[in-house]
């Protein structure tokens, strides 16, 4: 998992204050599991994708400059595995 920094506004702040049994890590992936419903990306199949790139290789780092949006990454794990089917099974 990586750190990244968010800012908010003071009244954020204070709210959270008041409530400190709020998770505010939990309202942030929420918010941004909204917006992936917004754009038709299942947060499942998303996983699932940048896994597959994992394992074929790709870095987190790779994998950003390579894709930006969902159809690029599905794009990269396909290519790679078409690359990577045996010569055997090629010349069938």
């Amino acid at each position: 998992m990586i750190t990244r920094s968010v800012t908010i506004e003071e009244i954020d702040e204070l709210y959270l204050m008041w409530n400190d049994h709020i998770n505010a890590s939990a309202l942030y992936r929420r918010a941004l599991r909204e917006e992936m419903n917004v754009r038709d990306v299942d947060p499942d199949e998303l996983r699932d994708l940048l896994e597959r790139a994992r394992e074929q290789g790709y870095t987190l780092d790779e994998i950003a400059e390579n894709t930006n949006r969902f159809g690029d990454l599905q794009a990269l794990v396909e290519d790679q595995q078409n690359q990577s089917v045996p010569e055997d099974a090629a010349q069938e």
